[in-house]
């Protein structure tokens, strides 16, 4: 087994560790190790909101979440020999939940999926389901099944949500200027266009005193991904991953977290996939000088794993841009997909599940959504796949009649405040 450079105790806050990673971008958060080119490595990553998030069945933790926390980030780990205009070349050689341990952790033989409130970050969805909704999903043999959405299990399909690379100051300053730009557009918009830098409840590694209010006022969050990666939340960033990013200070300055074990298209939720805790092991390289050779200055490149579920049949649903009310809009991918993921919903409350509770799954199942149409105008199309080996039932429509589920306890839910 690989060395475990970034070891987190469960019996301990983020910030209490050893080793003290980060939940801002910033090129002048330290390294908090290095590795050489080639070196294998793993490292502990603690679940995005480190454990305030809990195992029961009620939402409120959901609706009182605390997000100018989050990501709290395992590294940042230099590379040496990396310097600006390189590739990095991430290899995810394993991936998985807290080891061995039970607990109330996320990752401890368990996770969740959340909804957001709209006046807390909101989700895909957010003015059909402006309240917070919880579901908590259990492990087990590499499958998850919900108390709180019965009737499916499926296996996961475990990835990184978050791995990005420290931004030049330059870079850093572009982001934090053209977000703020956006942000005046309509700054009392609830949710928010955008998180402009927030010192409170940032964490910074190592840094201290004076230092540390400098980068607490200018670090960027880790909410959006951006040129570095991030938050991309891209599914198949699996067991079997390479990555390439390109390389903006020296050391690369490479960082983590934000664990799924299983996450559908576009993390439609926003508190999405099955969140968790759990380890990353990786091997890196350098290509010298990749940026320029290759043409990729900005947004990483990868190779896809093959880890996870290898479903072959899906029910799918199509979507095209005109709103609920009837309002014609150009090509509007984004609203198509909306459509689809609204009509699989509806779908699936014909079965006996309820809104909520459909969307949860939507939210942290392997389903697969599609840019099917974008060039006839006036409507994209878009469609969302679900993968029919997941039910417990025949999904699919059929002359005998629809199957009912016992909807248990259903999906916890607070209303929005």
């Amino acid at each position: 087994m690989s060395e475990n450079l970034f070891p987190l105790d469960s019996e301990k806050s983020f910030t209490d560790q050893k080793l003290v990673g980060h939940n801002r971008w910033h090129g002048d958060i330290p390294a908090a190790v290095t590795v050489k080119p080639g070196q294998i490595f793993r490292a502990d990553c603690r679940e995005w909101f480190d454990g305030a998030i809990v195992n029961d069945d009620s939402a409120d933790d959901i609706a009182n979440a605390p997000l100018e926390s989050v990501h709290v980030l395992s590294g940042p780990f230099a590379i040496e020999g990396a310097e600006p205009g390189d590739l990095l070349i991430v290899d995810i050689l394993d991936i998985g939940s807290i080891p061995n341990e039970s607990g109330p952790l996320a990752g401890q033989g368990w996770g969740y999926t959340g909804v957001f409130t709209k006046n807390n970050g909101g989700s895909f969805l957010v003015d059909q389901f402006p309240d917070a909704y919880k579901a908590i999903w259990d492990f087990e043999g590499g499958y998850a099944t919900s108390r709180h959405v019965p009737e499916v299990r499926y296996r996961g399909i475990t990835h990184p949500g978050l791995m990005g690379v420290a931004p030049s100051s330059k870079l850093l300053s572009t982001w934090n200027s053209r977000e703020a730009a956006l942000i005046a557009t309509d700054p009392h918009r609830v949710p928010p266009l955008a998180l402009p830098p927030e010192p409170r409840s940032a964490i910074l590694g190592s840094l201290t005193g004076a230092e540390f209010d400098r980068v607490s006022n200018e670090g960027a969050r880790t909410a959006p991904p951006r040129e570095n990666g991030g938050n991309q939340d891209i599914k198949n960033f699996t067991k079997g991953t390479r990555v390439f990013y390109p390389v903006y200070v020296k050391g690369a300055n490479l960082s983590f977290g934000d664990l799924h074990f299983s996450q559908g298209d576009g993390e439609i939720t926003f508190c999405g996939g099955i969140e968790m805790g759990g380890f990353v092991e990786l091997k890196v390289d350098i290509i010298k000088g990749g940026m320029e050779k290759y043409g990729v200055s900005e947004n990483a490149i990868f190779q896809p794993g093959i880890e996870g579920p290898q479903y072959s049949e899906w029910l799918a649903f199509s979507g095209t841009s005109v709103t609920l009310d009837g309002e014609q809009k150009y090509l509007d991918s984004d609203l198509s997909y909306q459509r689809a993921c609204l009509h699989a919903i509806d779908y699936l409350t014909k079965f006996g599940y309820s809104p909520e509770q459909a969307y949860l799954l939507l939210g942290s199942a392997p389903i697969e959504g599609r840019l099917s149409g974008v060039v006839d105008i006036p409507n994209s199309c878009a469609t969302v796949y679900l993968p029919t080996a997941m039910f417990d039932f025949d999904v699919t429509p059929s002359k005998g009649g629809l199957h009912q589920i016992n909807p248990g306890i259903g999906a916890p839910r607070t209303a929005n405040s």
